[in-house]
């Protein structure tokens, strides 16, 4: 179990977000969805950078709009880049750190150190 990115689907030629096979599972990546709609995904293995954290930024391309994606697009994108079997999680962090440089951008957390707790099944 561990993050995997569907390399043909990423950003290659951007000035920003450009990247090739050499980052690994770090990049952009545009994932097709239904319609026009695109998720733009930017991901990190849990590296340098985040230490113990795998990481899914994702924010919806419709046509030329952008949007914050829905439950389902997130459980999609959770799919592409983690197993069934992964437990990845949204946080709501205490408002003291709260960042918010993206509006329309929700992000999918999995630490690759330890097994995050889960609530009662029936709960969830």
């Amino acid at each position: 179990m561990a993050l995997h990115v569907p390399n043909m689907r990423r950003i290659r030629n951007h000035a920003t977000h450009g990247s090739d096979d050499s980052y690994g599972n770090n990049g952009a990546f545009l994932i097709p969805l239904s319609g026009d709609r695109v998720a733009l995904c930017i991901v990190s293995d849990g590296g340098v950078a985040l230490d113990t954290w795998e990481h899914v930024s994702v924010s919806i391309r419709e046509g030329d709009a952008v949007r914050t994606p829905t439950w389902d697009e997130m459980c999609t994108i959770k799919g592409t880049f983690w197993d069934a079997a992964d437990c990845v999680v949204q946080f709501h962090p205490p408002r003291a750190v709260y960042v918010n440089t993206h509006p329309h951008t929700l992000h999918l957390w999995r630490s690759v150190t330890y097994r995050q707790p889960l609530p009662p099944t029936w709960m969830v």
